[in-house]
């Protein structure tokens, strides 16, 4: 169980506040690793190994693994329970973002936080409360709502206004902040909307935030921190693609090590100039 105050603490032991995505995609994989019985799983089993010293999340993204059927839902549970034993210190973070009412929202619940182990899980909150209460019924895992994405049609819903004055992802944070707890909901804020971060703030000032889209997709970590740090830290920054793939050949584990301890000691900087 990774509490607040446990995760606080990690963050200040490694001076970072990494979040690794899991996203395996068999295209992508080095061409020595296809070869072997589970390719997704050795490869998730190497990068996690090597970047464990510098993240204090892992976020293996569901589609990634379901997309692949019997052997990627395998390697889903492998990557989890491997976590879990060899680092459970490190929060597991389901990016399933699930979103459906009722029983349906409570299998999803016990799918991911009993049967997968998971310390939290993405969520889309568009049908309201009862999409979300199934998981927040959970004692101990948090949910990660999402707020304010970095995709590019995001502008579609989310900063719409509203007849209240309000943009509509304003509405979802002050709505939803009602539903929990900073101790178990966090919210998803894109790295490329780091100049919204103040009015996100001036509405959940003490909430963790995912920020994914740090990297590959643009993202400044230097913006995210100044606008969205906490006396705490209250971010977990995300990168997927700009460490997983650092390199296609035998090194890549290697390589993602680099790129992750590249980040985490940006990071640490900006922890010591922000207290």
């Amino acid at each position: 169980m990774i509490t607040r105050k446990k995760l606080v603490e990690e963050i200040n032991k490694k001076g970072s506040f990494l979040c690794v995505g899991l996203d395996p995609d068999l295209k992508k994989l080095p061409e020595h690793l296809k070869e072997v019985e589970n390719p997704i799983w050795e490869f998730n089993k190497a990068i996690i190994d090597a970047t464990a010293p510098y993240a204090v999340a892992f976020k293996p993204n569901w589609a990634f693994y379901e997309c692949y059927g019997i052997k990627g839902v395998e390697a889903l549970e492998k990557t989890v329970s491997y976590i879990k034993s060899q680092y459970p210190e490190i929060m597991v973070i389901a990016d399933a973002k699930r979103g459906d009412i009722g029983n349906t929202a409570a299998m999803y619940a016990k799918a991911v936080f009993e049967n997968m182990s998971c310390d939290a899980v993405t969520l889309a909150p568009y049908m309201g409360r009862d999409s979300v209460q199934p998981f927040m019924d959970y004692e101990g895992h948090w949910c990660i709502v999402l707020a304010l994405t970095s995709n590019k049609s995001a502008s579609d819903f989310e900063t719409l206004e509203l007849a209240g004055g309000d943009r509509m992802y304003e509405q979802v944070l002050e709505v939803s902040s009602k539903w929990g707890t900073d101790e178990n909901t966090m919210y998803v804020v894109g790295a490329t909307q780091a100049e919204s971060l103040d009015r996100v703030r001036e509405i959940v000032p003490t909430h963790f935030l995912l920020v994914p889209g740090v990297g590959a997709q643009g993202g400044s970590l230097e913006e995210v921190a100044r606008y969205g740090m906490t006396e705490d830290c209250g971010l977990l920054v995300n990168s997927s693609r700009g460490i997983i793939y650092a390199s296609s050949g035998t090194d890549f584990a290697e390589a993602a090590a680099r790129e992750a301890e590249k980040l985490a000691k940006a990071m640490a900087e900006l922890l010591q100039a922000c207290r």
